[in-house]
């Protein structure tokens, strides 16, 4: 492991694919997104494999958390944005069409497992046209591994406390977003 890139497989990959499985369908039962909202993730499959972030990037495991994410979102037909590492400014991949569809600016950048990650490698490459993109606002969110998502959550953030609150040994944390209040306190809201 001299270049901080794992070909190491003493991890579950079961379990890391149940664990995850567990996540996104709880934070997608609290969140109640509909048809084309997005979902962004941000994966350290170091963290998972109990590394430092950063230090031991895994193409096994960040394909075995991406392919299980895609699966469960296209399912309900919510997009899935994935989360680039620091070395790429937090640059997202999702799909061509939620690009378009939500008037984001594609740019130009290829993620690699040292440049990118792990987790984005894997999107851009299990994606049906994948493209990158600066910044999004996406309606709910999953960091494993403490990446720091918040920055591509829309305005108003309320944290989910799901169950399961690791995959592998990664920290969990999920958001959903809200609609910011207005008016005071003569305002009526609805309920959802």
């Amino acid at each position: 492991m001299s270049n901080g890139i794992s070909t190491d497989t003493n991890f579950n990959v079961t379990n890391i694919v149940e664990d995850t499985k567990k996540v996104v369908n709880e934070l997608l039962d609290i969140a109640k997104l509909e048809s084309g909202d997005i979902l962004v993730v941000g994966c350290s499959s170091s963290e998972v494999a109990s590394h430092e972030i950063g230090s031991f990037s895994s193409k096994d495991i960040g394909k075995a958390i991406f392919e299980t994410l895609y699966e469960i979102t296209s399912s309900k037909n919510i997009y899935l944005a994935t989360q680039c590492c620091e070395h790429l400014n937090r640059a997202l991949i999702v799909e061509k069409k939620c690009a378009k569809e939500h008037r984001l600016p594609i740019v130009n950048v290829v993620p690699q497992l040292k440049a990118g990650g792990s987790f984005s490698t894997a999107a851009y490459a299990g994606f049906e046209n994948a493209v990158a993109v600066e910044y999004i606002q996406a309606d709910a969110g999953i960091d494993i591994g403490d990446t720091l998502i918040g920055m591509h959550l829309k305005p108003v953030a309320v944290p989910v406390r799901t169950k399961q609150n690791t995959i592998g040994n990664a920290h969990v944390v999920c958001a959903r977003t809200r609609y910011k209040y207005i008016g005071g306190e003569r305002a009526i809201y609805e309920d959802n």
